[in-house]
């Protein structure tokens, strides 16, 4: 397999993601999917499932509001509903959806903001047996991937069997085609530009929201179709960590670690990288070090057949690094499948892997997170690659350098020369643990 970045237009002269077999590829392997198992339909209000069946888009601000449902049933085609111009608009446009055949206007209850007697559910529940009547299939199970309960109880009183149809399209979804690793792979590829600028910018006085409206430009005027979030984390904010960017300022001396998740042609990232700022004290690098050595015993591991119990068997104990047990460290030492949504099957996390391992498939993409708290007390880092699943092994395409700490900023000049980024006594902490004696003594782990 052939991973490609490719330019983002297409060309006359080059192989480049050819968007027709993307459809093509994703509605057979999900109509592949349900037709092994005991559904007779599925029915979908997820934005992301609904992309994948349908490949049709009206924008992120509707991907809360529930307001667009699709089914596709056991041996036939999709069918949309959507609301007023939308519909339209699909019609006319995407003919993959046989015009009016299976482009139709139609809308769910706005989370409830219609009134409730209004028949809102009750008319979504007639349009869905409706379809399934077509097809013989109001008998069999309806595979549901989340649904609001006014709807739920206007299907059941209809005669419908529903049940949980989100493994299936999670199923479906788990193997990538070349053209979405290759949508993907550009995806990370626009990230590795905001990363380029993030460093050039970082420096003393720069608030971690500015951060995130430089990135967030960066993406755009590349083209991102959506900016889902930029974690802008710094000095004592590392540990614990947060997970939402703040207006902090940046000091001489933080860490700083960013997660960067945005979506190409709906294929998301999930992207962290970590620096020092002006410079890095013995605690922070020691804490660094560790950090990618768990990421690196980790993709040494990957290959078709692996499993993620194997790949979480590498990675630290929550008591390790200061958390009661699994529950209270998840999502610390980390991974997940990434596609039209940024947590995807596989799952890796020692809270589930070690006693229901998923096997690792050709095809597969997910990220990879590894985080270490510094003996300092207050610092951390925070490390995060993509990898594809290869014939023999796996290719990394988040490419911005993380091997070692990059101490972003200002370079200082003393009357000896330049100021060393290792300053060991910049810690606040004047104690073994603020200097990293601590950390040094034990050393990374094996």
């Amino acid at each position: 397999m052939a991973i490609r970045t490719y330019g983002q237009n297409a060309v006359d002269w080059e192989e480049r993601v050819d968007l027709g077999r993307l459809r093509t590829e994703r509605l057979t392997r999900l109509q592949q999917t349900l037709a092994g198992s005991e559904l007779g339909a599925l029915l979908t209000f997820d934005f992301s499932n609904i992309r994948y069946l349908t490949a049709t888009h009206i924008g992120t601000w509707a991907m809360d509001k529930l307001i667009r449902f699709a089914v596709l049933p056991r041996g036939g085609e999709p069918v949309l509903w959507d609301f007023g111009s939308a519909a339209r608009h699909h019609q006319l446009f995407n003919p993959w959806l046989d015009g009016t055949e299976r482009a139709r206007a139609g809308i769910s209850t706005l989370r409830g903001a219609f009134h409730p007697d209004a028949g809102i559910a009750e008319d979504v529940a007639n349009k869905v047996y409706e379809v399934l009547a077509e097809h013989g299939l109001t008998g069999e199970p309806l595979g549901v991937d989340l649904i609001e309960l006014p709807i739920l109880a206007a299907l059941q009183a209809k005669g419908l069997r529903v049940t949980d149809g989100q493994q299936v399209f999670l199923a479906a979804r788990k193997i990538k085609t070349s053209d979405e690793i290759a949508l993907l792979t550009q995806a990370c590829s626009m990230v590795d530009a905001a990363y380029e600028e993030l460093y050039r910018f970082l420096r003393p006085g720069v608030r971690e929201n500015e951060c995130v409206g430089l990135v967030s430009k960066v993406l755009y005027d590349l083209g991102s179709e959506y900016v889902e979030g930029v974690n802008a984390i710094s000095g004592e904010r590392c540990a614990p960590h947060p997970h939402v960017y703040s207006d902090r300022l940046l000091r001489p001396g933080d860490p700083a670690f960013f997660d960067i998740l945005h979506s190409h042609l709906g294929y998301r990232t999930c992207y962290y990288r970590c620096f020092a700022v002006g410079s890095a004290s013995r605690a922070q690098r020691d804490a660094y070090i560790r950090c990618r050595e768990y990421m690196d015993q980790a993709i040494a591991l990957v290959k078709p057949g692996a499993t993620t119990a194997d790949i979480v068997s590498v990675w630290p104990r929550a008591e390790e690094f200061g958390f009661p047990n699994e529950e209270a460290a998840f999502a610390l030492q980390y991974g997940h499948g990434v596609g039209l949504s940024i947590w995807e099957k596989p799952i890796f996390s020692r809270l589930v892997s070690l006693d229901h391992p998923e096997t690792l498939e050709e095809g597969m993409v997910f990220a990879l997170e590894t985080y270490w708290p510094a003996a300092d007390g207050w610092s951390a880092a925070r490390i995060e690659e993509e990898v594809v699943v290869t014939a023999d092994g796996c290719e990394v395409i988040t490419k911005f350098p993380a091997e070692e700490l990059l101490v972003a900023g200002q370079r200082y000049y003393t009357v000896d020369g330049p100021l060393d980024h290792r300053r060991e006594s910049q810690s606040h902490l004047n104690t073994a643990a603020g200097r990293g004696d601590l950390a040094a003594e034990e050393g990374p782990s094996s």
